[in-house]
């Protein structure tokens, strides 16, 4: 089995990520702020299913960080030279945060931040990953998006958007090179994005959540598939279409009556 790079991998959907991939035999590079979060997940996993996991500590909202993490997935850009370190054959782009205000209410910093975090790393990564990647002849890319990239509902439905259109892009530029891009857009799941962000979602029901378990086992289907968008659960894939279908100005009065995220 491959190697697998997860960032955002200390909580939510990138544990989750972690263990499926683990549980499937992937030796696993975790990438997160949280040192001690990451040491205990990296522990855990080797002790349950006996995989290698490296650990790679590195705040992606600043460049040193990212720099960090690109050196890594540069390993393998070279199939002559040999290296002590697996190249990554999967990148997971999955660390993301949401905000407590809206942007003009916001902090510019932590928007700033945001900006970084969400499109900036995810650029660069998917570039060094892709760059290695392509020299080789195989490997994937899976960004996560959100179904909020249709909603226009603040900063982070927009660089959700950005997303989304990138890896459609980087799939359109990759094909036939062995190497594929996919973008997974979950709606609402039970994780800890919600209680980190502040944001509130109590009002609703229980049939629009997803869980995490869900979403990582649709997108690596998805990823196996060579797909390049996936919206995990029918709720989602619903709200999702309505977006596409209703006049903007529709959806725009909705998301008026949302938190945004």
């Amino acid at each position: 089995m491959g190697t697998a790079l997860i960032t955002g991998a200390s909580s939510g959907l990138g544990e989750e990520y972690a263990w499926q991939l683990a549980s499937a035999g992937h030796s696993l590079v975790l990438v997160a702020r949280r040192k001690d979060r990451l040491d205990t997940l990296a522990a855990s996993l080797r002790g349950a299913t006996g995989v290698e996991v490296e650990v790679l500590v590195a705040d992606l909202t600043q460049a040193k960080g990212v720099a960090e993490v690109a050196r890594r997935l540069d390993v393998g850009s070279d199939p002559s030279t040999a290296t002590e370190c697996a190249p990554v054959g999967l990148l997971i782009n999955n660390a993301g945060h949401g905000f407590q205000h809206s942007f003009v209410d916001n902090d510019l910093e932590q928007e700033e931040r945001g900006l970084d975090l969400m499109v900036r790393a995810v650029m660069v990564l998917s570039h060094h990953a892709a760059r290695s990647m392509r020299a080789r002849g195989r490997g994937a890319i899976l960004n996560v998006s959100s179904i909020a990239s249709e909603t226009g509902a603040g900063t982070y439905s927009a660089h959700k958007a950005w997303v989304k259109a990138f890896t459609e892009g980087l799939a359109l530029e990759l094909a036939g090179s062995g190497v594929s891009a996919t973008c997974v857009m979950p709606g609402p799941t039970r994780t800890e994005f919600f209680e980190n962000s502040g944001v509130q979602f109590h009002s609703l029901p229980a049939w629009a959540w997803s869980n995490s378990e869900q979403v990582v086992e649709e997108s690596l289907q998805a990823v196996r598939r060579g797909q390049v968008l996936v919206t995990p659960h029918p709720a989602s894939k619903a709200a999702l279409a309505l977006m596409r279908l209703a006049p903007r100005w529709v959806t725009r009065a909705v998301v008026r009556h949302v938190p945004h995220t």
